[in-house]
């Protein structure tokens, strides 16, 4: 019993924080919360077997919002999709750039997307991530530079400019260039290839 009440713990306090990765991995709520249930149900069987939760889950939660999008029913659209949202400018200029980059992520394909999502919005390693995707560290390194230069493309072909805002350190200095990371900038990004 000890070990459901624990489990119902983790759930409530990782719940959220998946979510959002498989979000920012996949691009669609539904699909996200579709990857975070079919992950904790895995990890509800392997429960008393899974050395570090968290770290099972994250992984998990990827590969789950990854093979969402590639469902032959998530490529279907219904005909309302086609018709363009009208949206107001935000004066917010937090939100602004948070539509302007999940907008650029979701043009970038979603294994670089997967990568640039954990490594600098999660902050894991390289050897992290690797073990994340269960793939090689070359691989996390090649995907994050192909990804780095697909966001750079479309950020520039967009001619988008992300704003400065007290306490933002991801800023855009130069359009067309992507500074990632937790106050990383991209050459830094580059030199843990």
């Amino acid at each position: 019993m000890e070990a459901e009440d624990d489990f119902r713990e983790f759930v409530r306090g990782r719940f959220e924080p998946l979510r959002a990765l498989a979000y920012v991995t996949c691009g669609d709520w539904q699909a996200a919360e579709d990857a975070v249930a079919a992950a904790l149900a895995k990890l509800y069987l392997r429960w008393h077997k899974v050395a570090t939760p968290d770290a099972y889950a994250r992984t998990m939660v990827v590969r789950a919002a990854i093979g969402q999008k590639r469902r032959p029913w998530r490529r279907e659209r219904p005909a309302g999709d086609a018709l363009p949202e009208v949206g107001g400018q935000d004066p917010a200029d937090e939100v602004d750039e948070r539509l302007r980059l999940r907008a650029a992520l979701a043009r970038v394909p979603a294994r670089q997307r997967a990568v640039l999502v954990l490594r600098f919005l999660e902050g894991l390693s390289v050897d992290e991530t690797a073990e994340v995707l269960g793939c090689r560290p070359g691989t996390v390194k090649s995907q994050s530079a192909r990804g780095l230069d697909t966001l750079r493309a479309v950020l520039a072909a967009a001619d988008i400019t992300l704003y400065a805002y007290e306490g933002n350190d991801n800023v855009l200095r130069h359009p067309g260039r992507v500074e990632a990371g937790a106050g990383r900038g991209a050459r830094a990004a580059h030199d843990d290839r």
